[in-house]
């Protein structure tokens, strides 16, 4: 496998910020239908004559204002008031704006128009801010005005700014009808106490199903699932957004499955869907895994015709990525492809749900190990000046970190500060984390050094960085420091201090912190805990407390834990506790490879073949495939990648050359092979032959062809390297004096003048 990474090139436009990929969750919670405002036309001679012609396109409502002012006409009220309302409509805000300053003697509705029109959009602080303006210059609100200044508060959860405005309301005694009192039902249900709202709703004369699906979505925001099911059943009338609050609420709550009932129900008795019901849907689908039912509502969408609904294309979006139909998701994402080079010349921004869609399908690759997809796609994404998110950067910071390319990861690191992104706690983390697992701790240091105040996400992700690269003592050190400044490790911290322990056997320090994360930070362990505990008296050779925390424990029907053991028995070459182990565990996962191919290993170490062969015998006759052993070395911008015995490489017969030769110095100075890793019965000549060529080796030899002496090279591996290629760098790291590093599915390896960071101990 070859594939190539495209440099990255930018330009120094600057995105506004982007919203959070999760702002789709927000939108269908939304239970309130914003007031919308219909105003009936004024009639002049002029206007009724070309009412049918224009429509609320934007170069039509110019010509209508320059009529009304060359007229005269604009002054009027109504006539003034009418064209403000089509300019809104039309969402140019800023048209709005400078329209209504034009208006010299604005009544309420003028202001009620751009107030409710900012409402529509969210810009609560514009609304409020009006809001201020228009009690100063004397004008005093009607319901509808009050609606929407209430309307925002409750989006941005300012309670007192909501309480201001319903005091105003009772001491001016304004006649509450049924959308004002709503408002603050709804404010009260989303911000205050809620028994405030639940006095409010009880005290309210006249009800109507916004009030009863306000208070549903109340008892859900507060997790009285029972209540909020039980008000839902009494509701006397159920309309759309009944049902959607109830079956939204029920999924964030993690009750999917009474949701799914819901839904179901919905079908048979409930009114038709609306494309927040989808969207909905498609969500809680997500939720439980349920990729062939959601390909059935995809069905629906398609005959409702709601498929080019920004919101429902993003959560068919997402529901097939999280359920890894990445065909689907990409097939689904082309129908609709964003002219990316016409948004650039028209300088359109482009909408909330394309960012999102973009997000989803990042996210989506990288979720299902398709890293090479999700890089050329950002790739893509930054070419053609799309807003990128900082939720998507930090996915494909992950990607660069899972897949050691460390170029890209560092064009990445470059692209946010260019943009002007700004460094939070997750970036911060995920920067750290990419340098670390791209082989580059001091650049990871450098980040950590420089963040202030850094958070436990940020501490834990340089605890981890450390932990991989050996360093146990310094992971320890950050640890204690971490807790002295009075940050509270969460159970992420735990697991990268133990794994830091285990892979420098300091045996008395992780279990002195396994204690303390139950007894003093009443941290329940998770298997990912358990496992390093194992690991680290397994490591350390005493297999037989290994053993004895299992069981004491009750870790026996966890696959981690037995794996770990067995990984240990093969270290410590005990043959016959990991035959049990490895009993255990193929009856726990018995179509998993990792078993059958660990105890084989021991047995062809211990010269058992007959018993390599059954185990062999047993993967054929079950159809278990081994894993293919893989190592990749980037080079520029151009991965390669390599296998045992590879000739597919351009350059193989330079690279076999090359290590041929290299094998013949290696053997002058002490390096010989260990053909009992040899997993075949053969002899001793092709067991070196076989050892010979393993792809770490063909990697490291082709680093070497193509870089100076100068250059570290860094190879990335999908397994654990073998003793013998380990001791087969560590002479060529002393031979060539070069500095390499190698890492395997479990840590870094730093050779240099002849020796390894691990000291041997992995």
């Amino acid at each position: 496998m070859k594939w190539t990474c495209l440099r990255m090139r930018f330009s120094s436009t600057r995105f506004p910020k982007p919203p959070h990929f999760f702002s789709l969750a927000f939108f269908t919670a939304n239970t309130i239908n914003t007031t919308k405002f219909e105003f009936r036309p004024f009639e002049s001679s002029w206007y009724h004559s070309t009412s049918l012609a224009y429509s609320t396109n934007e170069t039509a409502v110019g010509v209508l204002h320059a009529k009304a002012v060359t007229s005269g006409t604009f002054q009027n009220l109504k006539e003034s008031n009418y064209i403000l309302n089509l300019v809104v409509k039309s969402q140019d805000l800023a048209y709005a704006q400078k329209l209504f300053d034009e208006i010299s003697d604005r009544d309420v509705r003028a202001w009620t128009i751009l107030i409710s029109g900012y409402a529509r959009l969210g810009a609560s602080t514009m609304v409020l801010d009006l809001f201020r303006e228009m009690r100063i210059e004397g004008v005093p609100p009607n319901q509808f005005t009050l609606s929407s200044v209430l309307n925002s508060s409750s989006s941005t959860s300012d309670l007192q700014t909501g309480k201001i405005i319903h005091g105003w309301i009772l001491r001016n005694g304004i006649n509450l009808d049924i959308v004002l009192e709503n408002s603050i039902l709804d404010i009260y249900a989303k911000c205050g106490p809620f028994y405030y709202a639940k006095n409010l709703f009880e005290l309210m004369v006249e009800r109507d199903t916004v009030s009863w699906n306000i208070m549903v979505g109340a008892y859900l925001h507060v997790g009285d699932m029972e209540n909020s099911l039980s008000m839902f059943r009494s509701l006397p009338h159920k309309d759309v957004a009944s049902w959607n609050t109830i079956m939204d609420g029920l999924t964030r709550n993690g009750r999917g499955r009474a949701a799914l009932e819901l839904l179901y129900e919905m079908v048979r008795n409930g009114p038709a869907f609306n494309k927040v019901t989808f969207s909905i849907a498609l969500i809680l689908i997500s939720s439980l895994s349920l990729t062939e039912l959601g390909r059935q509502i995809h069905g629906r969408v398609l005959r409702f015709g709601f498929e080019k609904d920004g919101f429902v294309r993003t959560s068919l979006l997402d529901m097939y990525c999280k359920g890894g139909k990445m065909e689907k998701a990409s097939l689904l994402f082309r129908k609709r492809p964003m002219d990316w080079s016409r948004m650039q010349k028209s300088k359109i921004t482009e909408s909330t749900t394309e960012i999102i869609s973009c997000s989803s399908i990042v996210a989506g690759y990288i979720r299902n190990g398709e890293y090479e997809d999700a890089l050329k796609f950002f790739i893509s994404m930054v070419c053609g000046q799309v807003k990128v998110d900082r939720f998507t950067i930090t996915s494909v910071l992950s990607a660069c970190a899972n897949t050691g390319i460390l170029e890209l990861g560092r064009q990445i690191h470059a692209y946010v500060q260019k943009v002007g992104h700004t460094m939070d706690f997750h970036l911060i983390s995920s920067s750290i984390d990419m340098y670390a697992k791209c082989g580059i701790l001091d650049d990871a240091w450098t980040i950590f050094k420089q963040t202030g105040n850094p958070n436990v996400v940020v501490w834990t992700s340089m605890i981890n960085g450390c932990a991989s690269h050996g360093q146990g003592r310094k992971a320890m050190w950050l640890f204690e420091k971490m807790m002295h400044e009075g940050i509270k490790p969460n159970d992420v911290t735990f697991v990268g201090v133990l794994t830091a322990c285990s892979h420098s056997g300091l045996l008395e320090e992780g279990y002195k912190y396994f204690r303390l994360m139950k007894e003093v930070y009443g941290i329940k362990p998770k298997v990912e805990h358990f496992t390093c505990m194992v690991d680290l008296y397994g490591r350390a050779g005493h297999l037989d407390k290994a053993e004895e925390f299992i069981q004491e424990n009750s870790l026996s029907h966890l696959t981690g834990v037995w794996r770990s053991f067995l990984s240990s028995c093969r270290l410590h070459k005990n043959i016959g506790l990991g035959k049990w182990v490895s009993e255990t565990l193929l009856r726990l996962e018995p179509l998993d490879a990792g078993p059958y191919i660990l105890f084989s290993n021991m047995c062809t170490a211990n010269d058992e073949w007959e018993e390599a062969a059954n185990v062999r015998g047993l993967m054929q006759q079950r159809r278990i495939n081994k894993v293919c052993g893989q190592s990749w070395i980037q080079l520029k911008n151009e991965v390669h990648t390599f296998v045992m015995g590879d000739r597919s490489h351009p350059q193989d017969t330079e690279i076999y050359s090359y290590l041929d030769e290299l094998n013949g110095r290696l053997k002058e100075i002490g390096y010989s092979s260990d053909g009992k890793l040899v997993m075949q019965d053969v002899e001793e000549e092709q067991r070196e032959m076989l050892l010979g060529y393993h792809s770490e080796r063909l990697a490291m030899v082709f680093g070497i062809i193509r870089t100076t002496s100068e250059m570290p090279i860094r190879i990335m591996k999908n397994l654990r390297i073998c003793t013998d290629c380990h001791n087969f760098i560590k002479y060529t790291s002393q031979i060539l004096l070069r500095e390499i590093i190698v890492r395997d599915i479990h840590r870094f390896h730093h050779f240099k003048h002849g020796l390894c960071s691990c000291g041997d101990y992995w």
